[in-house]
């Protein structure tokens, strides 16, 4: 394995031209992460096929004046990073799927009963509202990213994609994607085509990123169940908890330092939203310093007076991105139940 560090000062291991899952990586050599290898203490958790939509981009004060400022996302050594946007309605279409593929021949009747479950593991920063890389948001569906990025670098073609790199940090596996214009075939053609393979971490089809998790939890403190009686997938508790690994998906655009992913501003200030700091809400500190003294955070009064003065012809308020109260997810299930 190599060694490098990311943008905010992160030191990682990394693999090229691999999507490794966990069994692949235990086998690896330098690794540097001892959770991997506590496998065997980790309790049964779901594996499901999440279908992703949208795409994130998070950053900080600084990096949201610079994209108002250029109309845009620049590149920062040559890539403009993104991250999967998943939410409750992404885990329960999962969530179904899961259930259809487990007990196909379910009664009506056990479908009605049957609990949701999957949200309860969905307990990684993968999956949280909050951000480790600023207190601004930027989400778009996939398809109006990839589409803007063929018009302004693939002179309208689709864009290619290739499996990038594996990245793994202290406790968190990263699976690197690769977007690129055709006119780069060559630049990047050591690495390879992200193909519709079933067992892959990551592909994409149908306009939408597939993502299989290898690990969902950050702390395992619930057991899945399989109740093959009652065709039920249950949830249960289990003592101690223990940490393990998680996995997330990075979407890499090659976008050239001197060049512009451009959006209007009026686009920009619709898609952007304010997130909770997740380091400053968990104050991560090393010694008496934060571990990540480059992540910059800003309180919610601090962002919308920002945000005002970027975008001073929007009165539109700045909305949060978070989840809903647990009013609101009663209401939602009641719904879900109802249909």
């Amino acid at each position: 394995m190599e060694s490098g560090t990311n943008r905010i000062g992160r030191k990682f291991h990394f693999v090229k031209k691999e999507h490794l899952k966990l069994d692949d990586l235990r086998k690896r050599k330098r690794s540097g992460n001892d959770y991997l290898f506590i496998n065997d203490r980790i309790p049964e958790y779901p594996r499901p096929e999440i279908l992703v939509s949208h795409l994130k981009h998070n950053t900080n004060r600084q990096g949201l004046e610079g994209i108002k400022e250029s109309g845009g996302f620049k590149g920062k050594q040559d890539l403009v990073w993104w991250g999967l946007s998943v939410g409750g309605e992404e885990l329960r279409s999962a969530e179904q799927r899961l259930l259809q593929e487990t007990y196909p021949d379910r009664t009506e009747q056990q479908v009605q009963d049957q609990q949701s479950f999957l949200g309860e593991f969905a307990s990684s920063p993968a999956f949280k509202k909050s951000s480790r890389l600023g207190s601004y948001r930027f989400t778009f569906p996939l398809q109006e990213l990839l589409e803007a990025y063929s018009l302004q670098f693939c002179g309208g073609e689709q864009p290619l994609m290739r499996v990038y790199e594996t990245q793994l940090y202290r406790q968190e596996v990263m699976y690197a994607v690769l977007v690129h214009s055709p006119a780069n075939q060559e630049q990047f053609s050591e690495y390879p085509l992200l193909t519709d393979d079933p067992n892959a971490v990551c592909c994409y089809r149908d306009g939408r990123f597939i993502w299989r998790p290898e690990a969902m939890c950050e702390t395992h403190r619930l057991k899945l169940f399989r109740n093959d009686e009652t065709r039920q997938m249950e949830v249960l508790p289990c003592c101690p908890k223990e940490f393990y690994v998680w996995d997330n998906v990075g979407i890499a655009l090659h976008v050239k330092e001197d060049k512009l992913l451009e959006f209007g501003p009026v686009r920009l200030r619709e898609k952007l939203k304010f997130c909770e700091g997740e380091i400053l809400k968990t104050q991560v500190q090393f010694g008496d310093r934060l571990l990540y003294p480059q992540v910059q955070f800003d309180e919610f009064l601090l962002a919308e007076a920002t945000v005002r003065s970027l975008w001073p012809e929007d009165p539109s308020p700045l909305e949060r991105d978070e989840d809903p109260s647990p009013l609101e997810r009663d209401e939602e299930q009641d719904i879900n139940k109802a249909e």
